[in-house]
């Protein structure tokens, strides 16, 4: 008898060791379920490129939380560095002001490759060459006069003589070997204005889906990104406002991930009367007038 029971101890260790090893598992589920931190939401809103922008994420961790903001809001600002017409260092100025840049960023190379590409299948419609007519518009003339304040003959002829530095065929990109190289025909110039800030505003979710957050939007004014929805398994809701009237929304909307962006003429002017917007007709050289507003709803910005 005693033989008969130490032969089944061996057995009897070996089924106990599991009942404790799934006891454990069963410990630290029930304590992930019922024990964790509850879900933060936590934002921050920083001025750039040349709009608010907005952080929002979800997270357990108030302090992996803030950091990845941060990596997000740096990361962005990256792209700033490469696509600003306002900061005389960014790469976008210096290739404005000496018509060539050898080696840009991967960044200044993506964008502008992109432009590019929505140039030709808008058929020219999206065209970041338009720099010189929205100077034109922007800046007066030696007598202190703007575009719209002079005589048609005069304004039309002024915008003739900056058509000739506008389109597509103005800028070249090129690639030998390692080396890349970005020119611009004399005269012309570019504004990545309607680009960067969607290119930018991937790049930061990018950065926080790299820092560990589950769930996230950005918004850079009329551009915003999405993802994971949120915690309690809703999306995020985007209401687009009526450009006419803005107290009112024209629609709402409920996305978990993607991106929408919105652009009009409706905000931004060159005269008192708020008749030259910002968005310039490529073709014409006048200000864009046939929709307000234009809203795309699309995976990435």
């Amino acid at each position: 008898m005693s033989k008969h029971t130490q032969e089944e101890r061996p057995h009897y260790h070996r089924y106990l060791l599991v009942v404790i090893v799934f006891a454990l598992a069963a410990a630290i589920a029930a304590d992930r379920v019922f024990f964790r931190s509850p879900w933060v939401e936590l934002s921050d809103r920083r001025s750039l490129m040349d709009t608010w922008v907005t952080v929002t994420v979800y997270s357990q961790d108030v302090g992996e939380a803030k950091q990845a903001i941060e990596s997000a809001f740096s990361r962005m600002e990256e792209v700033v560095h490469a696509t600003s017409n306002f900061d005389p260092n960014a790469e976008a100025s210096r290739l404005n002001e000496e018509g060539k840049l050898v080696d840009p960023s991967s960044d200044l190379w993506t964008v502008i490759s992109a432009a590019q590409r929505y140039a030709r299948l808008s058929r020219g419609a999206f065209d970041i060459t338009v720099e010189p007519l929205l100077e034109l518009w922007k800046n007066p003339d030696a007598d202190g006069k703007h575009l719209w304040e002079v005589d048609p003959a005069t304004r039309d002829a002024r915008i003739a003589a900056a058509l000739v530095h506008v389109g597509p065929d103005k800028l070249t990109l090129t690639q030998t070997g390692s080396h890349r190289i970005i020119s611009l025909a004399p005269g012309a110039k570019i504004t990545l204005g309607g680009i960067a800030k969607g290119y930018a505003v991937d790049q930061g979710l990018a950065a926080l889906r790299t820092a560990g957050i589950a769930h996230a939007m950005i918004n850079a004014g009329g551009d915003i990104g999405v993802y994971g929805g949120k915690p309690d398994g809703s999306g995020w809701e985007i209401a687009l406002r009526n450009p006419q009237r803005a107290e009112d929304m024209l629609a709402r909307f409920v996305i978990s991930a993607g991106a929408v962006a919105t652009s009009g003429n409706y905000e931004r002017y060159f005269d008192p009367a708020a008749e030259v917007g910002h968005i310039m007709d490529p073709h014409t050289g006048y200000s864009a007038h046939r929709a307000s507003s234009a809203t795309v709803i699309a995976p990435t910005c």
